[in-house]
């Protein structure tokens, strides 16, 4: 993967694109609407929740992806516009229209995002006063509104720039996330938004996102529960001037690079950021059948509660590990497995090294954990990012919706 940095307002490095973010009133406090914007029409391409309840906005952008001619991107937060029936579809294809209107453009060409409680209807008056608001603050500076303005429970934005070469050409990717809390994507709240000045064909943009999506999003995990509002969309406006990527070959695959690196740097800042985390922990797997078996081994243990607070409570009680790793449903071989916690052995072959638990205690101590699990000879591995478990979790979760 190409080397990524976590630059503020990267959405809007590429060429062409603009943002703001700005107060609509949604939420108590701060920012609460998003616009980004590309200069011409842009290949666009999502990825989206596999809840089978699905927010309005989410069905909306399902019609609308993959396209040649998207040319911007509004999003709420403070508000899900999740389960509010048929009022819910009209309100997000009126978010839609107003952006579109303002902007002389087509509705169809605006897609659309909500995050927050859900069960509400949108405050559709103030959001159409935040979106001539977002209108006519739109400038080259305004991603890091953009990513500010997306966030809920979170206490920092999440961004990621990665440049890369194409054929002499230079180009770049930018990133915005947001996401604390109910994040176990299948494709958290989580809402990830990437523009690339790229020129490449709509269903390869497709195609390759959800490349990307597989090893970053739906490798990341805070609490095991899934959103009815997971979004990932990308636009990709030209503006690099590169010859468009019509097929698979070499340029696309340096895309893929750059793209994967943007994907799993926003996928780790969400982790690091989970609701009342104190730890980012990565859980590799290795020695699986596959890459899918590997997941799901990684996954049952990144969601075990008993994992997550004892790493919170700095408790090398590796027994935890492995018998999440049990229960998952992957078949292999116990005596085969090997458990370390950073570069300290814990288990050979399926027994404990007697000497390592006072090391991993020491270990856990940092502020980042990387376990990782042998079950086996297979050639799968797989990472997956997620967090401790801390008093805070339950304090944020118990007044959420109050």
């Amino acid at each position: 993967m190409k080397e990524v940095e976590q630059t503020v307002g990267a959405v809007t490095e590429p060429k062409g694109f603009l943002a703001s973010g700005v107060r609509a009133g949604i939420k108590e406090r701060g920012l609460d609407l998003a616009l980004i914007v590309s200069e011409c029409p842009a290949s666009a391409a999502g990825t989206f929740t596999s809840n089978r309840i699905k927010a309005a906005p989410v069905l909306l952008d399902m019609e609308r992806v993959p396209s040649a001619s998207v040319r911007a991107i509004v999003a709420n937060s403070g508000n899900a516009n999740a389960v509010t029936g048929q009022q819910g579809l009209r309100d997000a294809r009126r978010m839609a229209a107003e952006v579109a209107l303002r902007l002389s453009i087509n509705d169809n060409d605006v897609l659309v995002a909500s995050t927050g409680v859900i069960g509400r209807l949108l405050p559709m008056e103030r959001i159409s006063d935040g979106i001539c608001k977002a209108v006519s603050s739109l400038n080259r500076e305004g991603g890091a509104d953009a990513a500010r303005a997306i966030m809920t429970t979170d206490t920092r934005p999440k961004e990621a720039l990665a440049r890369f070469n194409i054929a002499g050409v230079d180009a770049s990717i930018g990133g915005i996330a947001k996401g604390a809390g109910m994040i176990c994507p299948n494709m958290a709240t989580m809402l990830a938004f990437i523009t690339t000045d790229l020129a490449i064909a709509p269903e390869l943009l497709s195609a390759s996102l959800k490349r990307s999506v597989e090893k970053s999003f739906n490798c990341l995990t805070v609490d095991g529960d899934t959103s009815t509002n997971d979004t990932v969309l990308i636009l990709a406006n030209g503006l690099a001037g590169n010859k468009r990527i019509e097929a698979e070959c070499v340029e696309l695959e340096a895309f893929q690079s750059a793209l994967d690196s943007v994907t799993v740097s926003l996928a780790k800042q969400i982790a690091a950021d989970g609701e009342g985390a104190t730890k980012l922990v990565e859980v590799c797997v290795e020695g699986a059948a596959s890459f899918e078996e590997a997941r799901v081994v990684a996954k049952t243990i990144a969601n075990s509660p008993l994992v997550k607070t004892a790493f919170f409570g700095g408790d090398p009680n590796w027994g935890r590990i492995v018998a999440a790793a049990g229960r998952s449903g992957v078949d292999f071989d116990p005596s085969s497995m090997k458990l370390f916690l950073g570069e300290i052995e814990i288990l050979s072959r399926g027994e404990p090294v007697g000497s390592a638990e006072e090391d991993a205690r020491q270990y856990l101590t940092g502020s980042e954990v990387r376990l990782r699990l042998v079950i086996g000879g297979g050639p799968g591995s797989a990472t997956v990012w997620t967090c401790d478990f801390s008093y805070d979790y339950v304090r944020i979760n118990a007044e959420y919706h109050t």
